[in-house]
């Protein structure tokens, strides 16, 4: 009797000890499911806020970083000052650098003493000049242009190449007057394509080299004056060529890179008097980064995540 009596006893301290791992296991999986949420939070404020302080690369590390950490107060926080450094990849400090941390309670895991852990992320955005962009317009920039020159003697982001300036349509080659075909096409683009694509861009991707121009003089067209009217004080996005080559039809400009621009207004009068007015401005666009640090920077460049 007595022993029955004992195998019960033993079974009921046996049976409160398994409930008791049970509990255990059940907590920890409670607390380590929050901690692992916290920590897909983490990496992806530490994303975003590194994106967010690429757009000041490479030229203003302090905006950069101001960026960032504003960025990341408004999604959780987690960045400070000390957290945040610059590398080089290609341009100098082109790339920014986050690490964010913070400490998150435990609830059931006090119970085995755990009160918290810190979960933390890391993350690496970089700027750089593009090889291929989208939404481009089909307005050419001669290399030679006095300010282009500017931004490659100081660096597009330097006052003096922002200056107020003009870029205009005259004759470049038999038939060109810098409208070039940015979609690949070898023929005559009409008027509402052209205008088409200053007012949305090229919806495709535009990569570096040789470009057909449009044969013919059509800044006069309402479509081309429409979509300029469109975009004043809006910036877009120009192919900087560097060579020429043929003739007529088969005039091709070759495009070494991009510019933005801000378009103030034009002055367009008969067929070859036809002006825009504005300035060239750093720009972050749609695009796929280059990794040769030979290509030039204009000052349009697109951000991305690094490793």
């Amino acid at each position: 009797m007595s022993t029955r009596r004992d195998e019960r006893g033993q079974a009921m301290v046996l049976t409160v000890l398994f409930l008791a791992v049970l509990l255990g296991i059940a907590a920890a999986v409670m607390d380590v499911g929050a901690w692992y949420r916290a920590d897909r939070q983490m990496q992806a404020t530490a994303d975003a806020s590194a994106l967010a302080g690429a757009h000041e690369l490479p030229d203003n590390h302090g905006d950069a970083a101001s960026l960032a950490l504003e960025y990341a107060g408004k999604n959780g926080g987690g960045l400070n000052g000390s957290g945040i450094s610059f590398e080089t990849k290609l341009l100098p400090g082109d790339t920014i650098a986050v690490h964010t941390t913070k400490p998150m309670p435990g609830f059931f895991s006090k119970l085995f003493g755990l009160n918290s852990v810190t979960v933390g992320a890391n993350a690496k955005a970089r700027t750089g000049v593009m090889n291929a962009v989208r939404h481009a317009a089909p307005v050419a920039v001669d290399k030679r242009h006095p300010l282009i020159q500017c931004m490659l003697a100081k660096g597009p982001a330097h006052p003096d190449c922002q200056q107020p300036t003009e870029l205009d349509f005259d004759k470049v080659g038999p038939g060109a007057f810098r409208l070039i075909n940015i979609d690949g096409s070898h023929g005559g683009t009409g008027p509402a394509d052209i205008g088409f694509w200053i007012d949305d861009g090229l919806d495709a991707s535009m990569p570096l080299g040789w470009y057909y121009s449009d044969p013919g003089i059509k800044p006069n067209s309402s479509h081309i004056k429409g979509a300029l009217e469109s975009r004043f004080n809006d910036t877009l996005l120009f192919p900087v060529y560097d060579l020429t080559r043929a003739q007529g039809a088969g005039f091709e400009y070759q495009v070494i890179g991009w510019v933005g621009f801000t378009v103030l207004r034009y002055e367009i009068h008969g067929v070859v008097d036809a002006r825009i007015y504005g300035n060239f401005t750093t720009v972050i666009w749609e695009g796929i980064q280059s990794e040769s640090p030979t290509d030039p920077d204009f000052g349009a460049r697109s951000i991305s995540l690094v490793e």
